[in-house]
């Protein structure tokens, strides 16, 4: 899962578990407010009485009565007033049941004794908790709006931070790792962030990535010297061989020497040329200008080395659309390409066994290739590394120098073509090749 998703989901996840504990708060946060706000409401009241009783005596409640009571129409709030017997000093907020007009009704009051003109008087200030509780579900549902608008404002401001933060990573990802193909030619500039961490994971790729073209570089030329460096003294020593067999005064078995000794020399002879050829693919020094039939290629393959099939009495079906050609490539090299795959699959191959080459259209629309054999196939420890150089398998005595796939490869690369491998021990072995699709075309 992308970074990005994973902020995102745990963002969310956290906002989602805030308005849950909210909404399993909510009744009691509400009803604490409501209840702060109706001690509130109480004492302001408490306050107006008593200032009142200062300002114009406590008979501007009493009028010569010993007690004073008022209550609203719906008997939601009610006033008492009267003087305390009992000189009691109290100041509380209660829940308790009061008896109004021969109906009992539970209220929130307030219970307060005060002293006039050294007398005590007691004053009750009740309002019903059914008037109270009245406006805690619209609260509740206000507070519960405002909380889902705050999260979700805070979540879009969240989400759009998010982006903008991680956007350096996506773009490094995309620059530096993305359909990037190893060797990397074009040099790729610094990602522009005022992230510390993001800006050092950039240098350090770009860094890791110039290493790598440099140690290419070098094993490359390295390659390519030796490789043609080579070539003159072997040369030299195949004439020295050559004329040393003809002297009349060497024994038969000296002669037999010098033709083993020859045979070594021109092993050595095809792997200078062939890492001189992998050198040059990968210096890029061959035109791509050229445009040819799959089906010509194959079959050139196979008039060629028609032969080894019959060694071995082996059947080839090509099963290629005629109507297809590659344009923009090196005929050559697609020669050669075509040649080591099936040369290997006669190679490896049983006694009386098939080739299958035919082309199809994979399920994304690319054009490609399958080239599938019945031979001895590879185990899955040697699979992912059957194009490295001078890798051998194990499976066949007929062991070669390790090129010819090193060399399929990076025609391949060359090509952009992608080449995928699937075999099986016992059973066979199946190169797909897929073509670009500005390369595989019908050809007018």
């Amino acid at each position: 899962m992308k970074l990005s998703s994973k902020l995102i989901l745990f963002i969310t996840g956290s906002k989602l578990a805030v308005v849950l504990l909210f909404i399993i708060s909510l009744p009691f946060l509400v009803d604490g407010i409501v209840s702060e706000y109706t001690n509130y409401s109480l004492r302001r009241q408490q306050e107006k009485v008593i200032s009142i009783v200062n300002k114009n005596g406590v008979n501007h409640y009493l009028q010569g009565d010993n007690s004073y009571g008022s209550y609203t129409m719906l008997k939601e709030e009610y006033i008492a007033l009267e003087p305390d017997s009992q000189n009691l000093h109290i100041d509380t907020i209660k829940v308790a049941q009061r008896l109004v007009e021969k109906d009992t009704l539970t209220y929130r009051i307030l219970i307060h004794t005060f002293n006039y003109k050294h007398k005590n008087y007691l004053l009750e200030i009740g309002k019903t908790t059914t008037s109270i509780n009245q406006y805690n579900k619209p609260l509740q549902r206000i507070a519960l709006f405002v909380l889902m608008g705050l999260i979700a404002l805070s979540l879009l401001f969240d989400l759009l931070f998010t982006r903008i933060l991680i956007r350096p990573l996506g773009k490094i990802i995309s620059s530096k790792l993305i359909n990037r193909k190893f060797p990397f030619k074009d040099h790729s500039p610094p990602v522009q962030t005022s992230t510390d961490d993001f800006k050092y994971l950039d240098e350090s790729l770009i860094l890791l990535m110039d290493q790598i073209n440099d140690a290419f570089e070098k094993e490359r030329e390295f390659t390519a010297n030796a490789s043609h460096e080579l070539m003159t003294p072997i040369s030299i020593l195949q004439n020295k061989m050559e004329n040393l067999i003809d002297d009349e005064e060497l024994s038969d078995a000296a002669i037999m020497r010098i033709v083993e000794m020859m045979k070594t020399l021109n092993r050595l002879k095809k792997i200078s040329n062939a890492l001189l050829l992998i050198s040059r693919i990968e210096n890029e020094q061959f035109a791509k200008s050229y445009t040819a039939r799959p089906i010509d290629l194959v079959n050139e393959v196979i008039e060629e080395i028609s032969h080894r099939l019959e060694e071995k009495n082996l059947t080839i079906t090509v099963r290629l659309e005629v109507e297809k050609a590659l344009t923009g490539i090196n005929k050559d090299l697609l020669f050669q390409l075509f040649y080591n795959l099936i040369n290997n699959a006669i190679k490896y191959n049983v006694e009386n066994g098939s080739i299958l080459i035919e082309s199809k259209v994979s399920a994304q629309g690319d054009d490609v290739i399958i080239l599938s054999d019945t031979g001895i196939g590879i185990s899955a420890d040697e699979l992912p590394f059957i194009f490295d150089r001078f890798r051998k398998t194990n499976l066949s005595e007929n062991v070669g120098h390790g090129l010819g796939l090193s060399i399929v490869k990076s025609i391949g690369l060359y090509h952009n073509i992608d080449i995928q491998v699937k075999s099986m021990p016992g059973t066979g072995t199946t190169f797909t090749l897929t073509f670009p699709k500005e390369t595989y075309k019908t050809k007018a």
